[in-house]
């Protein structure tokens, strides 16, 4: 058996798979984020482990045969946190997440250095791991100077587990102190945003094993002695791991909270310039290309919360909708936007609102918006060279098929929605713990799923959806008028 861990950002997920890919048995511990001013989002580090040895409790208490079959652990987690921890390995302050804007300004000076794009191939998002440093250092200098080592979310929660400082390729890839092309981390770009390296965890590839379980924490929770600990990777990663999206041309876009378009890539070929994210693959000598916006289903667990109605509630309203374009919009940057806009300050907007507007129409509005921002994600993608004939549904907005219909024709591109199972995250993690401690073959235990159906794009609605693209494309220059 092999446990997966998934570090998201509202919980902690885990599953036990067999090495024949069945799960059988999983976990869920919910957690959540704290936002005290506009633009930032935090989260308290010891929150992860709590999480975990609850989940390690339940699994203990309901699965115990299939916890003490356990050989390997491995983790997938958001990207870009800034963890910091003092000399007894301690959080210093609440972990910055990956949706906290506050170093905007950090971001745009290290940017505007061409070194980081030329030796990472990416933007400085003010998201990423580098400039929120730089922000504690500016704002909190007593506390950074307590400082000693800098870790990312998933590595704080294995540094629990093993008691060992590590990270992974595709996991230091969104920091800006990695050089991607390479797989080190640059020194230059680490002394450059004012740390060192030996303020940085040791790097390894995603199925290289990091140490072994604890002995406390095996026997607490009825895992064997000497349980080996893989290395992991960052979500997006991960989950392509789970999904065997690995050679040039296999693709995915996600509905999670975030959206994603992702393309495999077999080289490194970056293009910082469309602000499209550049990333070492959890696997060995493999890439990937993305483009990300800050809110898919989010947008939607935002309307729900102010709606007082289940996003799934809300979902159902839209399929007794007509399938053509709606007139209203909704722009979805609710914490501001990456790709293609690299933004931390834009906000979103309803335009259009009518006075007969109802819940159902809000709703078709958020995921047309959304489905749209992925739209000129896939343009960014297009203009570095990487095209995408088919991409693979995941995340939860898949289980709207007026979503995922809506999706498919404003792409352009058949979506094909796998058979029912678990294929998500926590499953990569699994795949990768078998990966890295059976030393079994990638492409057999990291086996793509079968498909239970493709969605094609609609040709009657085609033209309909491109046009109205077109006029969601004209908000965002009219919307940074008003928030400069």
């Amino acid at each position: 058996m092999y446990l997966g861990l998934d570090l998201g950002t509202s919980g902690l997920r885990a599953v036990i798979m067999d090495g024949a890919g069945q799960v059988h048995a999983e976990a869920q511990s919910p957690f959540k984020a704290e936002h005290p001013r506009s633009g930032w989002s935090e989260q308290d580090p010891d929150l992860w482990i709590e999480a975990c040895q609850n989940c390690f409790a339940q699994l203990a208490a309901d699965h115990r045969d299939k916890m003490q079959a356990v050989l390997g652990i491995s983790l997938s987690g958001h990207m870009h946190g800034a963890v910091l921890l003092d000399a007894a390995d301690r959080p210093l302050r609440p972990c910055l997440l990956w949706n906290d804007t506050r170093a905007a300004d950090e971001a745009r000076r290290f940017d505007a250095d061409p070194l980081f794009r030329a030796v990472s191939g990416n933007i400085v998002f003010p998201g990423f791991t580098a400039p929120k440093v730089a922000w504690v250092a500016q704002n909190e200098p007593d506390l950074f100077a307590k400082c000693a080592t800098v870790m990312l979310p998933k590595d704080y929660l294995r540094l629990w587990l093993t008691g060992i400082r590590a990270t992974d390729m595709s996991d230091a890839a969104g920091t800006s102190w990695l050089d991607v092309g390479a797989r080190a981390w640059s020194e230059e770009l680490v002394e450059t945003t004012g740390l060192r390296l030996d303020q940085l965890p040791n790097l390894l590839e995603g199925a290289a094993p990091a140490g072994t379980l604890r002995p406390d924490v095996a026997t607490a929770y009825q895992l064997r002695a000497g349980v080996v600990v893989v290395a992991g990777g960052a979500d997006n990663a991960v989950a392509a791991c789970g999904v065997g999206c690995f050679a040039e041309g296999d693709g995915f876009v996600s509905l999670g909270t975030s959206g994603v378009v992702l393309a495999a890539k077999d080289s490194f070929a970056p293009m910082p310039d469309t602000a499209v994210h550049s990333f070492c693959h959890a696997v060995p000598d493999r890439w990937y290309q993305m483009g990300v916006i800050l809110a898919a289903t989010d947008c939607m667990n935002w309307l729900s919360r102010n709606l007082g109605q289940s996003a799934a509630e809300l979902s159902a309203l839209v399929d007794g909708l007509p399938p053509e374009p709606t007139d209203l919009m909704f722009v979805p940057y609710l914490s501001g936007e990456r790709t293609p806009h690299n933004d931390a300050s834009i906000r979103g907007a309803f335009v259009g609102l009518d006075v007969g507007h109802g819940p159902a129409d809000l709703t078709k509005a958020v995921m047309q918006g959304v489905s749209f921002a992925l739209v000129d994600n896939l343009q960014a993608l297009s203009a570095t060279g990487t095209n995408l004939t088919r991409v693979l549904g995941i995340g939860g907005g898949t289980a709207s098929a007026a979503w995922v219909q809506m999706l498919a024709t404003s792409l352009g591109v058949p979506i094909q929605l796998p058979v029912k199972g678990d294929f998500g995250a926590a499953v990569g993690a699994a795949r990768l713990a078998q990966l890295g401690t059976s030393g079994g073959d990638m492409a057999s235990i990291m086996s793509k799923p079968a498909v239970a159906q493709t969605i094609d794009p609609d040709p009657a609605h085609a033209a309909g959806f491109a046009q109205a693209h077109q006029r969601y494309q004209t908000l965002y220059p009219a919307l940074k008028e008003l928030n400069p």
